[in-house]
């Protein structure tokens, strides 16, 4: 049973007449009247009766109505759904992030929960390499993480990040013999490897053009407990800049002015992705970056 048949019947029950109906349906009537004629002949009998006084329901065609507006109702809120989900409105998004996005990526989701409120979005922290591969099994789709990535990958650069000094003391010195000796003399707290192998790799790197010596005294699991250690007078740490947002008011963080500090964070998603609602978060972040 063809739902624009059921329509047509539910056009005449509603203007109680083929000539009006026939209007408000921008058809001419001999061609509502043969639709009507071929609903008929699918349920089996006569479905109006027709007279000067206009048309009224048959016995079976006050049956069927109930059913019709039942069935028009139903592929009319599918329709909408399928329009909306097409426009990346509604469905489900989940989202990555690391470190360097603390502070953006949970700003990206509200926008968006505000701006699709039918929308189901969850949000989980884990290091870029982690997220990559979620990405890859479709259990993530979109991830905050460190740039450049393989060409494999869909990606948007938002922002720089860089490494940072902790203390809650006198700050480092910027010339790079004094840090280098700075550091020396003083015990270090930082992120497990396994925690932030992105973060460690840049803090190697550092380490090698500085020619960095630290004696790490503690390890923590999250950047929050290693910030806590910082403030406790545990020792200084090597953390994100974007860190500052999530700091203890006692902790002071100082940029490392050198290019082997500094890397880029960037939205990055699988190529021909399928869920609209990727696009949509994308646009979001992009616009939280460029204001």
């Amino acid at each position: 049973m063809e739902i624009r048949l059921l329509r047509a019947f539910l056009t005449v029950v509603e203007h109680r007449a083929f000539g009006r109906a026939a209007q408000a349906s921008s058809l001419t009537q001999p061609a509502l009247t043969k639709q009507i004629q071929t609903l008929e002949a699918q349920v089996g009998g006569r479905l109006f009766h027709r007279g000067r006084h206009g048309a009224t329901l048959t016995d079976l065609g006050t049956i069927l109505l109930p059913e019709a507006r039942d069935l028009v109702r139903r592929t009319d809120a599918v329709a909408a759904r399928m329009n909306r989900m097409a426009r990346g409105e509604v469905g489900r998004l989940a989202v990555g992030f690391g470190m360097s996005s603390i502070e953006l990526a949970p700003r990206a989701v509200a926008v968006f929960r505000q701006r699709y409120p039918d929308a189901d979005i969850t949000l989980d922290d884990m290091s870029s390499p982690t997220q990559l591969e979620r990405l890859t099994t479709g259990e993530l789709d979109v991830g905050f993480v460190r740039l450049p990535v393989d060409e494999q990958w869909g990606h948007l650069p938002l922002q720089s990040d860089r490494l940072a000094i902790a203390t809650t003391g006198d700050s480092p010195p910027q010339n790079a013999d004094a840090l280098a000796q700075w550091t020396k003399e003083r015990p270090f707290v930082g992120l497990t490897h396994a925690k932030g192998p992105g973060l460690a790799k840049q803090i190697e790197g550092l380490h090698t053009h500085l020619g960095l010596q630290t004696e790490m005294v503690q390890e923590a699991h999250d950047l929050q407990t290693v910030l806590a250690l910082v403030a406790a007078g545990i020792g200084a740490a090597l953390v994100p800049l974007s860190a500052a947002s999530i700091a203890p008011s006692q902790v002071s963080l100082t940029a490392v002015n050198h290019d082997a500090a500094a890397w880029q964070v960037g939205t990055v998603w699988k190529r021909g992705a399928r869920n609209p609602l990727t696009a949509n978060f994308v646009t979001i972040a992009r616009e939280l970056t460029t204001r």
